[in-house]
């Protein structure tokens, strides 16, 4: 399969190598950025440079591939995916961005390839395992999902390490939140629905974000009672975060803010996913409740280190394109996370990094 890939940052580099080493895929990866593209050097892939932002030099790299994995910042998402249906190619992407989703979906219509947008950690893999369990009650009542990507070891105020995309996580923190609540499809504000839970002897807060649900909304509406999505971070995290965007306007100037970050936050590859789903409802005339959870670390092997979100996202993305691939998704038109099937997904070559950590027995 011939796989045009956009973006050679941390996670595109991961996917790059992922899908060269199965053997099963010619991959050509795209940034505007040399030195990216040089650390791919001793992998069996071809590189281009390119304006990844300008639609024509997009349109002609994506030009006699199959299919396009779009590893780029959430803005660029459109403008990708409206390329790739002019070039013929199946489109994958990592965007968590609500309104990009949307668009993408109206540009799926009518289509005679596929589009398969938000397939990394959340959104993505959290709602196929939400959707796995809730497809196991006769009346669902309440879908909880959970997310946090962690710094393993936090030393700061914020207790937190740019693990992924400041873009990604500013867009997350101040957009509304999609929820679902007495089956009322509903917004919520992002950084409110404040709670506290232990996992694993550890204290964690989560709050609204924006993004982590995905189709689900429109997928469950009618059916579920409630549904949400919250980030989870260390205790104290959300509060300084609210003083910085709110108190100090910087929601206003996001920019200004994410120099901020970049300049005083370290990044870590020492890093934990946390993935934290319940689902309960009536089966067999009885209330139950299912919980997933897991926890997923960073690969610390000497030479070939990657952290906690590099593995999970490109997981994700990697399982979503391999599946298709394989005939197990449709061939045409939108594709929603939740129409993959999570035994397919965690028995997959890729998505098996999920099932391969630890299982969390407890949870307080």
């Amino acid at each position: 399969m011939r796989v045009v890939l956009l973006g050679a940052g941390h996670i595109g580099q991961t996917i790059a190598r992922l899908l060269s080493e199965s053997g099963d895929y010619q991959v050509t990866v795209v940034d505007k950025s040399e030195p990216a593209l040089a650390k791919l050097a001793a992998l069996n892939v071809a590189t281009q440079v390119a304006d990844t932002a300008d639609a024509r030099q997009l349109l002609a790299a994506m030009r006699g591939h199959d299919a396009v994995i779009n590893a780029l910042p959430y803005h660029l998402a459109i403008t990708a995916a409206t390329q790739a249906r002019e070039a013929g190619c199946h489109y994958f992407d990592l965007t968590e961005d609500v309104a990009a989703t949307r668009e993408i979906k109206r540009l799926a219509e009518g289509a005679s390839t596929a589009f398969m947008p938000q397939c990394g950690l959340a959104p993505g893999f959290v709602g196929i395992v939400a959707h796995h369990l809730a497809s196991q009650f006769e009346t669902l009542h309440d879908v909880k999902m959970r997310v946090g990507a962690l710094p393993a070891f936090p030393t700061n105020s914020l207790k937190y390490n740019l693990t992924w995309s400041v873009d990604g996580l500013i867009n997350e923190y101040c957009h509304p939140c999609e929820a679902i609540r007495d089956r009322r499809r509903l917004e919520l504000l992002p950084l409110e629905g404040m709670e506290h839970f232990s996992l694993d002897g550890v204290e964690y807060e989560a709050f609204n974000t924006s993004g982590g649900l995905g189709t689900l909304c429109e997928t469950l509406e009618g059916r579920v009672r409630t549904l949400d999505y919250k980030s989870v971070r260390y205790p104290g995290h959300r509060d300084l975060m609210k003083m910085l965007l709110e108190e100090l306007q910087l929601k206003d100037e996001q920019e200004t803010l994410k120099d901020i970050l970049r300049k005083s936050v370290p990044s870590t590859m020492q890093d934990v996913v946390l993935v934290f789903v319940t689902v309960s409802g009536l089966r067999n005339g009885s209330l139950v409740q299912e919980v997933f959870a897991r926890k997923i670390f960073a690969d610390r092997t000497e030479g070939a280190a990657l952290s906690a979100i590099q593995i999970t996202t490109a997981a994700g993305i990697c399982a979503a394109v391999d599946l298709f691939r394989e005939g197990k998704l449709p061939r045409t038109g939108f594709i929603r996370q939740e129409q993959v099937a999570l035994p397919d997904f965690l028995a997959n070559r890729f998505g098996c990094a999920y099932q391969q950590s630890r299982h969390v027995e407890s949870i307080a």
